[in-house]
């Protein structure tokens, strides 16, 4: 058995806008200006900042801005969606011969019905959202989840994402990882570029 983990937002599908436009709702809610969308999405996917802090100036996540977050983005999570071009050829290539899940810092139902939306959520056995853990990435527990989930060994699996985060979460857990530059951050190195590329990475590591 051999296991593919993808994150979700920049990775999968371009949600952009949705991020954007929720922060920024909860950031008027609050008296703050609204922020350009590439330095929000730069920002969100930056494992040194506290994103609490950064975005709306508490150490913390108060139950005020999770509301106000999560009442806006049930409502325009779907709307704006793409997947990227050619993730659901490549999904398809997959299906077959590996397992495939979802490890993302989004709320878990979020993730599904936001997937199912784009039309691939069916592909995968396990989707994992922050609300599945205790510590979302950069730390492993989700990636060890999954693992266990499953009972595959973290030699045989592969995490791709477009994140610090993401590869750091992986590295802790002993697991192979491809970070993609089609996303939210604009990387200067150690990214990929295409899906071509993508394909190239996963045959090389399980061939």
């Amino acid at each position: 058995m051999r296991l593919i983990m993808f994150d979700m937002d920049g990775t999968l599908i371009d949600s952009g806008f949705a991020i954007t436009n929720t922060i920024n709702y909860v950031r008027v809610n609050l008296g703050f200006e609204k922020l350009e969308k590439s330095y929000i999405l730069e920002k969100v996917n930056d494992p040194s900042i506290n994103s609490a802090e950064f975005f709306y100036g508490t150490k913390e996540f108060t139950p005020q801005q999770t509301k106000l977050f999560e009442e806006y983005y049930n409502k325009h999570c779907l709307s704006d969606l793409v997947l990227y071009d050619g993730i659901s050829k490549l999904i398809n290539d997959l299906k077959n011969d590996f397992v495939l899940a979802v490890a993302t810092n989004a709320n878990s139902q979020y993730a599904h019905k936001m997937l199912n939306h784009v039309g691939i959520g069916h592909h995968f056995k396990t989707i994992l959202g922050y609300d599945s853990v205790k510590n979302p990435k950069p730390h492993p527990e989700m990636v060890h989840k999954i693992l266990d989930i499953h009972n595959i060994s973290n030699f045989n699996a592969q995490l791709i994402g477009d994140s610090h985060k993401d590869i750091m979460a992986a590295t802790k857990a002993g697991v192979d990882s491809v970070l993609v530059n089609w996303g939210f951050s604009n990387h200067e190195k150690g990214a990929i570029e295409t899906i071509e590329e993508l394909e190239k990475r996963i045959f090389d590591k399980f061939k």
